[in-house]
């Protein structure tokens, strides 16, 4: 069965086919899985930060050959895949508390780059849980080149921004002695992203 990035991937690569050649000049980036980290953090008790990922994850970016500010970019990660390195504090994740993963198997994110004051920023709608809120992100463009060991071009950014897990339905807010939540509402988003120029 396809992903919901496969498939989406697809509609658009065929839309954009569709097109007049002046229209349909667009490149089709695959992100690199080897050289890319989905990182979140949230607040702990208060005192500290619990740190994490998500392993299994797909993303496509549609965009103009020698410019990224107006791409599509399509994002899935597979929930059950989230990790802090706790495998009891993982399996918590994937209950019901949070993701849900049984019931919600994949997150998903559709946006587009585009500059604000000079600035890079991605603006799209991202869905968690079956609650889609539209969301935006920091962006840090951080060059291209061609790989000439693999002849594969590839460009990197640094991707960053808050969520709060409660409006996406991960009510569990247990507190500790004096009040305070033992996890925190917002989560930081701290993505490391290498692509690659599909040929």
């Amino acid at each position: 069965m396809k992903s919901f990035t496969q498939m989406l991937t697809q509609l658009l690569v065929t839309a954009a086919l569709a097109l007049p050649v002046s229209a349909a000049a667009q490149a089709v980036w695959t992100i690199d899985k080897e050289h890319t980290n989905i990182g979140f953090e949230v607040s702990h008790f208060l005192i500290s930060d619990t740190v994490g990922c998500f392993k299994d994850f797909d993303a496509t970016v549609i965009a103009p050959p020698n410019d990224f500010t107006g791409g599509t970019v399509i994002f899935t990660a597979r929930t059950a895949s989230v990790s802090t390195n706790n495998e009891q504090r993982d399996g918590h994740l994937r209950s019901k508390d949070f993701f849900d993963s049984s019931e919600y198997p994949e997150l998903k994110f559709t946006g587009t780059l585009v500059k604000e004051g000079g600035k890079d920023v991605l603006r799209g709608n991202m869905t968690i849980r079956g609650v889609t809120r539209p969301v935006s992100f920091a962006v840090t463009y951080g060059g291209r080149m061609k790989d000439s060991a693999f002849h594969i071009e590839k460009a990197g950014f640094k991707i960053s921004g808050t969520v709060n897990r409660l409006d996406y339905g991960m009510k569990w807010n247990e507190t500790f002695e004096g009040g305070g939540a033992i996890v925190g509402a917002e989560v930081k988003i701290d993505l490391n992203v290498e692509i690659n120029r599909k040929e």
